[in-house]
């Protein structure tokens, strides 16, 4: 039964549409659905059509925005209609107040129009949007916002984001099209059921009322159907340029992006093999961590370069910029951007090197220690135990940072400069004036030379290497005793060359065995300040008391 109204209803649909094209549309209806009905409608139960209708009414209804906006639309042109007809008989009433020609009865019944008029002036207000174009909004497609430009690959996420928008955008607009297409299908099917019905009882009004409600519907949705099919066109073939487009620029930005990954890559494994080799075959630390330093900032400044001119599209303008933001940091950023020219300074001119044993005066302060790192901005230096600590700080092991701009401003000692690795370090000692001091000088020479040997024959090697590159007029290298008249005796000061990295262990050695040495020696004495007192020898002591004898006499 059920294939039985199907079929007769999609022959009457053929013929309705067929009748349709003709030139007396109305007639070649009626026509079409008689020879149908006439043909079928024998076979086909009234129940089964109702049961048919009755469905559809529901799916009309049931989650179908486009019916109910088309009874909220109904709804407000039948208050209008209201509102028109409660106008007119308010007017008349009105005049017949302005006349006071209105009875007790008839004052109640105006005064009831106004009331009944306010309310609906109340519904129409809430109903407005639905007065011109109800389903405007529902035609426009979804606002397709500013379209991402893919210059870098961060803006390749951003483009994909947006090709996932207007494609969730694209598919709710063709929902909304598919839908007011499926209402139109299912009012047509509804005005064929009604027709069905009505032949099979013509004379019943409430399907002639059901009909022409649904006929009005099919009137009011078919240039809704066309405008939205035009719309949907235009929409969907300026999406798919869109996508075609930030398909193209996704793709050549991956290709760009990988380009710059090979150069990038080939740039790590250059820098990891130079320093490789450089580890290998230099067997010196501190040349090999100066140049692992540089490789390191020519890695990174490649780098920036090559991103910068692969992703700024003017480089002219980049010019321009950098060289007004160059002038704006040099004058307010002066002492940072006097670090980084003193760090170019440290970096060429080779005064100071990581490893170098140094000592920086600043404010009366002396800090003395090893250069452990050298960054753009300053260098680190690990303070060590040394004579300066011993007699002046009385501090040491302490992490100081000193800025590398320093270096135009203070005075800054490298004890280990050019390879040097000795200084020379001085032992200070009195004795008195009747001490043989030739003997003091020469047990002082002996210990001295004794203990820096050594280090004498390591800086008579590198002062010879230096006297390339540096004027030296004394290279002596050997142990220099001299004597001074002081106040408390004669002072013996020894010099000699010791490690720069270990002064006080070589100072205090030495220094026992000297004082051991002359100790031995009878006629050495150490002298230290003294003070005498002298006492008048003159000066008379009081008489003792004499005895006395027990009859007076004296003893």
């Amino acid at each position: 039964m059920k294939i039985r109204l199907l079929l007769l209803l999609f022959v009457v649909m053929l013929q309705t549409l067929s009748a349709e094209n003709r030139t007396d549309s109305s007639s070649g209806s009626d026509v079409a659905i008689q020879n149908n009905l006439a043909m079928h409608g024998e076979n086909v139960n009234v129940q089964e059509l109702l049961r048919e209708k009755d469905r559809l009414d529901k799916e009309l209804m049931d989650n179908n925005i486009w019916s109910k906006i088309y009874s909220n639309y109904h709804i407000y042109k039948e208050l209008k209609l209201q509102e028109a007809s409660l106008d007119k008989k308010i007017d008349e009433l009105k005049e017949f107040s302005k006349k006071r020609l209105l009875n007790r009865q008839q004052r109640t019944i105006f005064a009831k129009l106004k009331n009944e008029k306010k309310i609906l002036e109340g519904k129409l207000q809430l109903l407005k949007e639905y007065e011109k174009d109800p389903f405007k909004k529902f035609l426009k497609p979804p606002e397709i916002g500013e379209i991402p430009t893919v210059t870098n690959p961060f803006s390749i996420i951003a483009a994909l984001s947006f090709q996932e928008k207007l494609k969730n955008d694209q598919k709710e607009y063709n929902d909304r099209y598919d839908s007011i297409r499926n209402v139109m299908k299912e009012l047509k099917e509804k005005a064929l059921v009604l027709r069905a019905l009505l032949q099979k009882d013509p004379g019943n009004e409430r399907y002639q009322k059901a009909l022409q409600d649904t006929e009005e519907q099919i009137e009011t949705f078919t240039p809704v159907v066309e405008i939205f099919k035009t719309t949907q066109s235009v929409y969907t073939k300026k999406i798919d340029e869109i996508k075609l487009n930030l398909q193209a620029e996704i793709k050549k930005e991956i290709q760009k992006a990988t380009t710059i990954g090979i150069i990038i890559l080939v740039f790590l494994i250059l820098l990891f093999l130079i320093k490789f080799l450089v580890k290998k075959y230099m067997s010196d630390n501190e040349r090999f961590y100066t140049i692992n330093k540089f490789l390191n900032f020519t890695f990174v400044t490649l780098l920036i370069l090559t991103l910068l001119f692969a992703y700024i599209e003017n480089v002219n303008y980049l010019v321009t910029i950098l060289g007004f933001a160059s002038a704006g940091i040099a004058i307010a950023l002066k002492d940072w951007f006097m670090s980084l020219m003193g760090w170019f300074v440290i970096i060429v001119g080779g005064a100071i090197h990581v490893g170098d044993r140094v000592k920086f005066v600043r404010n009366g302060m002396e800090y003395v220690g090893d250069v452990v790192d050298i960054s753009l901005l300053r260098m680190t230096i690990q303070e060590d135990i040394t004579l300066t600590t011993y007699m002046h700080n009385r501090r040491a092991g302490r992490i100081i940072f000193v800025p590398n701009n320093y270096i135009f401003t203070d005075m800054v000692a490298n004890y280990s400069h050019a390879g040097l690795k000795t200084v020379w370090d001085g032992i200070d000692f009195t004795i008195t004036f009747d001490s043989n001091a030739s003997k003091a000088s020469l047990i002082a020479k002996e210990v001295t030379k004794k203990y820096s040997k050594g280090y004498t024959d390591i800086t008579r090697k590198q002062l010879n290497k230096l006297r390339s590159q540096y004027s030296m007029k004394n290279t002596n290298v050997e142990p220099r005793i001299y004597s001074f008249i002081e106040p408390y005796g004669i002072k013996i000061s020894a010099w000699y060359h010791t490690n720069a990295y270990a002064t006080l262990t070589l100072r205090s050695t030495i220094s026992m065995e000297i004082i051991e040495r002359i100790q031995a020696e009878e006629d050495i004495t150490l002298a230290f300040p003294t003070q005498s007192i002298y006492i008048d020898k003159d000066v008379r002591k009081p008489a003792a008391p004499q005895p006395t004898l027990f009859d007076g006499e004296e003893a």
